[in-house]
C-alpha cells in the first residue's frame, strides 16, 4: 500500500511544479528525486539497478542508451524542422496537404497515423512538425494539435505485430496472431472514432471543395514528398537495417541540406536551433522516474497488494494494467509485469478468452494515454508549449471510448 501512496505523491508533485510555471523538464526531473526519496531507494540500490540492468537487458532497453538516442531524436526533430523552414519546404507543405486530402481533420489524423506504425521510443516527434505547420495553419490551438498528435500516433500499438507488446502477448497466452489482432481491432477502431469526435469534429473549420494550394495532384503530391521523404528515410533504414531513429534522422537531414544545396556556413545555425537542454532533462527524468521504481521493487508491491484484495475478477483484469501503465508510462514492461498475474483468469491456448485480454489491454492503453509520466505525452506537451494538464483533459473522451471497446469485446466474447 506504501508504494502506492508514494506513486501517487510523486505524480502529484509533478502537477503541482506544473502549477507553479516550473518547466516539464525540471519539473519530471523534480518529481523522480521525490519518488526515490518516498521510496527510500539509496544510491547503492539505485546504481545494483543500473549495472543489472546492463548485464540483463539488451542494449537498446538500457538507460544510458534511451538517454543518448531519444535526446538525440528529439533535438535533430528540431533541427530538421528548422532546415525545412530555411529551405522553404514547410511553407509548401500545409498548401499541399490541403490539396492532397479533402479533409483537414483527415490530414491531421494521417500523419502520426502513418509514423505510429513506426515503434521507436520518442517516434511521436517524427509527425509532431508536420502536424504543428499544418495545425497552425487552419487555426487549431497548439493544445489540440499535441493532444491530436499523440493520440493518433498510438494507435496502432494493440494490433501492429512490430509493437513487441503484440507477439509477447500472443507467446504469453499461447494464442493465434488472428485471434489476438481480430479481438483487439475493436480497441484500434472505437479508439480512432473516439479521437475523430472529441479531438478532430470541434476543432477545424469547414473549407471549400476548390483546391486552397491552386495546384493540381501531383504538385501537391510532390509538395508533401518533399517534406516526409526523410521522415520515410528513418522509417525505412530501421525497419530494414536496424539503423536507429537518431542515427537515421541525422543521415536523413545531411541529405536534405546537400539536396537543397544550403551553403555550409548555415549549416551550424541550424544545428544549434535543436539545442533545447529542456528535452534532455525531461528524457532523463522520465528515464530515473522507471529505474527508482525498479530499485525501490514498488510495481511488485502494487500487484500484491490488488492481489489480496477481494475484488472482482473483471475489474482485476482492467485496472491493474491500467494502473501499472499509469505508473510506469510504458508498454512493455506493464505487459511483463501484469499478464502473468493475470493469465489464469484468462486461461491459454484453445481455453484462452481472448476477450478478457482485449479488456487487459484497453487498460493498459487508457493507463498510458492518461499518464503525465508517459515520454511521449511529456515530449508532446514540451514541443507543442502547450499545457499538460489541458491535453490530457482532452484525451478523457477518446480514452472513454477505449476502455468502451476492451468493456464491449469482453461481454460479446462471454
Amino acid at each position: 500500500m506504501y508504494a502506492l501512496i508514494a506513486m501517487a505523491l510523486a505524480l502529484a508533485l509533478l502537477v503541482v511544479l506544473l502549477r507553479l510555471k516550473i518547466k516539464l523538464g525540471r519539473s519530471m526531473l523534480l518529481s523522480a528525486v521525490g519518488l526515490a526519496i518516498l521510496l527510500g531507494v539509496r544510491p547503492n540500490e539505485f546504481c545494483r539497478t543500473v549495472v543489472d540492468e546492463w548485464h540483463n537487458k539488451p542494449l537498446s532497453q538500457t538507460t544510458g542508451y534511451l538517454l543518448v538516442t531519444l535526446t538525440a531524436l528529439v533535438m535533430l526533430v528540431n533541427v530538421l524542422g528548422t532546415a525545412m523552414k530555411e529551405t522553404g519546404v514547410s511553407q509548401r507543405l500545409v498548401p499541399a496537404m490541403e490539396g492532397l486530402f479533402k479533409s483537414r481533420r483527415f490530414a491531421l489524423a494521417v500523419i502520426p497515423l502513418m509514423m505510429g506504425m513506426l515503434p521507436t521510443p520518442g517516434g511521436i516527434m517524427l509527425s509532431a512538425p508536420m502536424v504543428r505547420d499544418l495545425g497552425d495553419h487552419v487555426g487549431v490551438d497548439r493544445t489540440r494539435l499535441a493532444a491530436i498528435n499523440f493520440f493518433f500516433r498510438h494507435q496502432w500499438e494493440t494490433v501492429w505485430p512490430l509493437f513487441p507488446a503484440v507477439p509477447l502477448i500472443q507467446g504469453m497466452l499461447g494464442i493465434s496472431a488472428f485471434a489476438l489482432i481480430s479481438h483487439n481491432i475493436a480497441i484500434m477502431l472505437l479508439g480512432t472514432l473516439g479521437g475523430l469526435i472529441f479531438l478532430l469534429l470541434p476543432a477545424i473549420p469547414p473549407r471549400s471543395h476548390k483546391d486552397p494550394s491552386g495546384s493540381g495532384f501531383v504538385t501537391n503530391l510532390r509538395g508533401f514528398a518533399h517534406a516526409f521523404w526523410p521522415i520515410a528515410l528513418v522509417a525505412v533504414l530501421y525497419a530494414a537495417v536496424n539503423i536507429p531513429p537518431a542515427i537515421g534522422l541525422l543521415l536523413a537531414i545531411f541529405v536534405f541540406l546537400l539536396f537543397h544545396k544550403l551553403a555550409l556556413s548555415r549549416w551550424a545555425s541550424i544545428f544549434k536551433s535543436g539545442l533545447e537542454p529542456d528535452f534532455a532533462l525531461l528524457i532523463l527524468g522520465a528515464l530515473l522516474f522507471k529505474l527508482n521504481l525498479e530499485a525501490g521493487a514498488a510495481i511488485p508491491a502494487v500487484v500484491q497488494f490488488l492481489s489480496q484484495m477481494n475484488v472482482p475478477k473483471h475489474f482485476v483484469i482492467f485496472f491493474l494494467p491500467l494502473l501499472v501503465a499509469y505508473l510506469t508510462g510504458v508498454t512493455m514492461p506493464t505487459v511483463a509485469i501484469t499478464f502473468p498475474f493475470l493469465a489464469p483468469f484468462i486461461g491459454a491456448g484453445a481455453q484462452a478468452k481472448v476477450g478478457l485480454q482485449t479488456l487487459a489491454f484497453s487498460g493498459l492503453v487508457c493507463g498510458l494515454l492518461a499518464t503525465p509520466v508517459h515520454l511521449c505525452l511529456a515530449l508532446s506537451a514540451s514541443y507543442f508549449e502547450a499545457p499538460l494538464l489541458r491535453i490530457l483533459l482532452r484525451l478523457l473522451g477518446p480514452i472513454v471510448f477505449v476502455a468502451a471497446a476492451g468493456v464491449l469485446v469482453a461481454v460479446l466474447s462471454g
